[in-house]
């Protein structure tokens, strides 16, 4: 199965990738000796850490979503599990990031010769002085993408991103991302921003600009705000595995019945320690590459 074309955040999910913590953060003491210079919140436990992480492919796995699983890398980080970040899907090909975060610079290298290996096209790069990072990038629709502007992702890898893309778009829109706790802190703009549907997204208004919020509303796209209080716990973070169905963190009761309530089918996972402790969630965990019309 080589499908690939991804320019949709919420067509029905066929085939992602993902990298295991057996992977990604080996055992124990690699966990106790790397967390606090990754700048997590707190040292997650490895074993329940697997036992969290085979869960959510078990759910994943439930829709007949296709998993390739990223091998072991001695050359990335603990962070190498959050698989989103290091490219971006088009509908031609993988575009490979430059990496925003200096330690996790070697993840592009690791996903491109991933890609090689299984004959999946890479369709450009991005270059040094440009950096960007796929949590940053939302495509509205087939033809116009979204994407953040901060501390991961910079004018330079925007400029260089939108020249490879070439005419697969018609337009880019950028979005300024605050400061909020620092460029240590992760905040990319799906931290933000999770599209349900074609016309319902997840957002946590108070860290996106008001011309960007007025701008989906031109769209006709019907916005749920994400409470103060389940921000944290990565209520914003929701993957779509097909419209009006995703994969949301537990423990974000408000956020999920708010979905609910727009007639949206959630599942749920506990991500304590692949999630909460890292700050990256069912989107982060996940490189959707084939997402079917």
């Amino acid at each position: 199965m080589n499908n690939i074309g991804c320019n949709s955040m919420v067509d029905p999910l066929r085939r992602l990738i993902m990298k295991s913590p057996l992977c990604a953060w080996k055992d124990t003491y690699n966990v106790k000796k790397s967390w606090k210079d990754l700048y997590y919140s707190a040292e997650p436990n490895f074993d329940k850490a697997v036992l969290q992480y085979n869960n959510l492919i078990s759910i994943i796995k439930s829709f007949g979503i296709d998993i390739l699983m990223l091998p072991n890398n001695d050359n990335t980080s603990l962070d190498s599990i959050y698989t989103h970040d290091a490219g971006i899907a088009t509908s031609s090909g993988i575009i490979i990031c430059n990496m925003g975060k200096k330690s996790r610079k070697n993840e592009p290298k690791a996903l491109k010769d991933f890609l090689s290996d299984n004959n999946i096209s890479v369709i450009g790069e991005i270059k040094y002085p440009g950096i960007i990072e796929g949590g940053d990038i939302i495509w509205i629709n087939n033809r116009t993408m979204a994407v953040g502007e901060g501390y991961r992702t910079n004018k330079e890898g925007i400029r260089q991103l939108k020249e490879i893309l070439g005419d697969e778009i018609d337009d880019l829109i950028r979005v300024p991302l605050p400061h909020w706790l620092g460029p240590e802190s992760c905040l990319h703009l799906m931290s933000n921003v999770s599209p349900i549907d074609h016309n319902l997204y997840l957002i946590y208004p108070k860290l996106l600009p008001v011309k960007f919020i007025k701008y989906l509303k031109s769209l006709n796209i019907k916005l749920i705000n994400v409470p103060d209080k389940e921000y944290e716990s990565m209520a914003c973070n929701v993957l779509s595995l097909a419209p009006k169905k995703c994969i949301m963190m537990s423990g974000n009761p408000i956020t999920k019945k708010l979905l609910e309530s727009n007639n949206v089918e959630v599942f749920t996972y506990d991500g304590s320690e692949i999630s909460l402790k890292g700050a990256g969630g069912p989107t982060c965990l996940t490189r959707p590459i084939y997402r079917q019309k």
